[in-house]
């Protein structure tokens, strides 16, 4: 009698096959090691900078440099970790960032003594349950656990607390933190058990498109952000919602984001259009989560969403890019390589 079922042995997974995995693929190994090269790198510079005195100096914009490069070596740690242990640690760790940044949307606005039930199932029943059926490769029920059943569940749970008070803003707002902080961003980790047919790219593993696309979504913010202060913020998008993001930011950053990434194709599975197809994507979808995420803070008079990187706003603040490009970069990988596997086939 078999007691855990095979789609659970699954998410229990080999760290040590998962590492040889790792470092038998050539083009991945040597992207991580490029990151952590320049991380340190900027570290030096930073902290170089950092104890200079000149007035020529701008003290503001070298700390602001230093806590985003801190902020990188934390995302690149998980990564690494999670690489190193496998996959089911790599959903984990996605699951606990998951956890904190529903944590920061939260308790950016007052909730009410007749929430917290609801807030209970949020946190430590449907935040969990997502994240175990992406382990389990249940694709069928990770995409719709939160979308159909926590949609119809949490304002239900409201109700029947009976209290009416702004139960529509009260319900939307636990919706709302689900759908971006927990369902959104488990389609990352769930890049990992995508089935990669036969390629060119016959060393590409499911770790490496997940670096790929961690990688790509950090680096468009980057892109977009040195764009709009090379050019100028002429062309502001939205004042109202965030003073930097131009347009000039946008294209030129959008225009980098893609390059790079077909330059970066060897480590995914995709010929080089198609990679480049992928970062646009994530350029794109990238745009509209910082805007987003500005518009939620300028509604709630706030700067930041936490303060978990000291000095240097909250995990929100470093993942909204990620979230809002996660499952649009799941899917549209998910039907190239399902076209790809039918070509071959």
């Amino acid at each position: 009698m078999q007691l855990i079922p095979n789609n659970l042995i699954g998410f229990f997974d080999d760290p040590l096959k998962t590492l040889s995995s790792v470092f038998d693929d050539t083009s991945l190994l040597l992207l991580i090691s490029c990151v952590l090269g320049l991380l340190f790198i900027a570290s030096f510079i930073g902290r170089m900078l950092e104890r200079q005195t000149d007035d020529r100096v701008n003290i503001a914009v070298v700390r602001a440099f230093n806590h985003r490069i801190r902020a990188w070596w934390l995302m690149i740690a998980i990564l690494v970790v999670g690489f190193v242990t496998g996959k089911t640690c790599t959903v984990v760790l996605f699951g606990l960032i998951s956890f904190w940044a529903l944590r920061e949307f939260i308790t950016m606005t007052p909730t009410r003594r007749s929430d917290h039930r609801a807030l209970f199932w949020s946190f430590f029943i449907i935040t969990p349950l997502q994240f175990v059926m992406v382990g389990m490769k249940e694709y069928g029920l990770f995409s719709t656990i939160i979308p159909v059943y926590a949609s119809l569940l949490i304002p239900a749970r409201i109700a029947v607390s009976n209290d009416q008070k702004q139960f529509l803003e009260r319900s939307a707002k636990i919706q709302l933190a689900l759908l971006i902080c927990v369902y959104a961003l488990s389609f990352a980790p769930a890049t990992l058990y995508l089935e990669l047919p036969n390629s060119d790219n016959e060393g590409a593993r499911p770790e490496g498109l997940l670096f790929f696309f961690v990688l790509i979504t950090q680096l468009n913010d980057i892109f977009q952000y040195g764009w709009g202060k090379l050019l100028g913020d002429r062309r502001v998008i939205a004042p109202n919602i965030n003073a930097r993001r131009s347009w000039e930011g946008f294209i030129g950053g959008a225009a980098t984001t893609t390059l790079v990434g077909a330059l970066l194709h060897s480590v995914t599975p995709f010929e080089y259009w198609q990679a480049a197809l992928l970062s646009l994507v994530v350029a794109i979808m990238g745009f509209f989560g910082g805007m987003v995420m500005s518009a939620i803070k300028r509604d709630r008079g706030v700067s930041d969403f936490g303060t978990l990187v000291q000095g240097h706003a909250g995990v929100l603040d470093r993942i909204d890019s990620m979230c809002f490009a996660a499952p649009i970069f799941y899917h549209v990988a998910k039907a190239i390589l399902e076209h790809s596997d039918k070509v071959t086939g």
